[in-house]
């Protein structure tokens, strides 16, 4: 209707115009502001640490795929050509070898399994950086809001001690205080200007680290949202740990690898048969070729077989005990955790209650000060009071909110899929079943699936 009203009433020109301003209006809607789960978002999708660790996670599953490759058959040839300077003639020959695994008690399998194993630890401790990451960034996020908050504490004690500095020497030119007074105000404005330019140095450290953990600098951000939740109890937390941290898991892998190389290295003693094939071919078009079985063994080598099942042995003892401590780390972590939550908390309603208590005393300093039974100094100490209560609070509910979510790492539940972030995740299976079944690179349909799935992670 509007739109149709300007159009009556303007040339054609202006109409259009004016309708090009209107939908100009209409597109400038204010940047909306960032929210923590945005932040969050933005740190798991940025995050160069996280890319670090997928990329070595896929070099695991690639020694997967280089033990399935040790059971298939292994076919080289060479190429040969060779001159005589006696008869001065040339000789040329083409061979075909080819060798495969037929039987080592079991050796090639256990080493499949290992490389199984080892590509399962590395998706445990993916996980682990996941949970540095996201927990970095609530900090950062957390910070910067604490900080902001500090600033403009700072600025408006700076505006009120400059209040009460205008006031003291409009008190001193009519005689009422000396100039002691006036001085103990001027000292007061200038503790408060350096106290603002070091809270404004903090705010600047906070908005680096924010950049580094998240991807960009801080707009506007949103409050912090209400914290999610934990758990009802520390025996509960503890058990949600045990079952879900990766760290545990990721040594709970270690024992399990430990034991495979453990029985490698006992079965080291064992033969291995394979068998084998040759093909020949001369440049006068004459071929031979050959096939056979080879059942070959260590008889004696200086010891080292022994000393390598010993080795074997004593990393696996090494790995039990490593489960033993990673257990005892996460109890011990998620019990730390658990009290900095409590003294958080109680830190918080103390605080609450030394701003009611500062606000009071401010008060009727300032009306005692009106009436001459105090001084600028009793009301400048009181507001000093009021300021540090309150910085202070903005302190220590930052430190409560941090605590939930150091609680939530220590129980192995900062990650995506438990924050339901609602971004796509990175899907480990993806690349380790393209590769598990060692497809050849650019000719089996395996091969050519690879590599789709390598140019959508930025290859070329």
């Amino acid at each position: 209707m509007i739109l149709s009203a300007m159009k009556r009433a303007m040339p054609s020109g202006l109409a259009l115009l004016a309708l090009a301003l209107v939908m100009a209006l209409g597109l400038a809607a204010p940047a909306r502001a960032e929210t923590l789960s945005d932040a969050l978002v933005s740190a798991y999708k940025n995050s160069g640490l996280l890319d670090q660790n997928r990329a070595l996670l896929r070099a695991a599953d690639e020694d997967f795929a280089l033990a399935v490759a040790g059971l298939r058959p292994v076919v080289n040839y060479v190429l040969a050509s060779n001159y005589s300077s006696i008869s001065q003639k040339t000789a040329s020959n083409l061979q075909i070898s080819a060798q495969m695994l037929l039987y080592d008690f079991g050796r090639s399998q256990k080493r499949k399994a290992v490389a199984r194993e080892n590509v399962l630890s590395l998706r445990d401790a993916l996980v682990g950086v996941e949970q540095k990451v996201l927990l970095r960034a609530v900090s950062a996020y957390a910070n910067v809001l604490r900080e902001g908050s500090i600033v403009a504490l700072r600025e408006n004690n700076l505006r009120l001690i400059g209040e009460q500095l205008r006031a003291a020497r409009d008190r001193f030119d009519v005689g009422d205080v000396t100039r002691t007074d006036v001085a103990i105000a001027e000292a007061r404005l200038a503790s408060s200007k350096a106290a603002l330019a070091a809270a404004r140095g903090n705010l600047a450290v906070a908005r680096e680290e924010y950049r580094a953990a998240i991807g960009h600098y801080p707009g506007t951000l949103q409050p912090l949202p209400t914290p999610p939740a934990t758990a009802a109890s520390l025996a509960s937390a503890r058990a949600i740990a045990r079952q879900n941290h990766p760290d545990l898991s990721q040594a709970r892998r270690g024992v399990k690898i430990a034991d495979l190389n453990a029985e490698i290295a006992a079965a080291a003693v064992l033969p291995t048969l394979s068998g084998t094939a040759q093909v020949a071919v001369d440049q006068d078009g004459n071929d031979s070729s050959a096939v056979g079985i080879q059942l070959s063994g260590p008889i004696y080598q200086g010891g080292a077989i022994a000393a390598r099942d010993r080795k074997a042995a004593a990393q696996r003892d090494a790995a039990r005990a490593g489960l033993h401590l990673a257990g005892a780390s996460v109890d011990q972590n998620v019990g730390d955790a658990w009290a900095r939550l409590s003294v958080a908390g109680a830190g918080l309603e103390a605080t609450a209650q030394q701003i009611r208590a500062a606000r009071v005393a401010l008060r009727g300093a300032t009306q005692e000060a009106e009436v001459g039974s105090r001084t600028t100094l009793d009301v400048l100490n009181a507001e000093q009071e009021l300021l540090d209560a309150q910085a202070s609070e903005v302190s220590a509910r930052t430190d409560r909110y941090l605590a939930v979510y150091n609680l939530l790492a220590a129980m192995g539940l900062m990650t995506v899929s438990h924050l339901r972030l609602g971004v796509a995740q990175y899907d480990p299976e993806a690349y380790y079943n393209a590769v598990k079944n060692a497809p050849t690179h650019r000719v089996s349909p395996q091969g050519q699936r690879l590599d789709s799935l390598l140019k959508s992670l930025g290859r070329n």
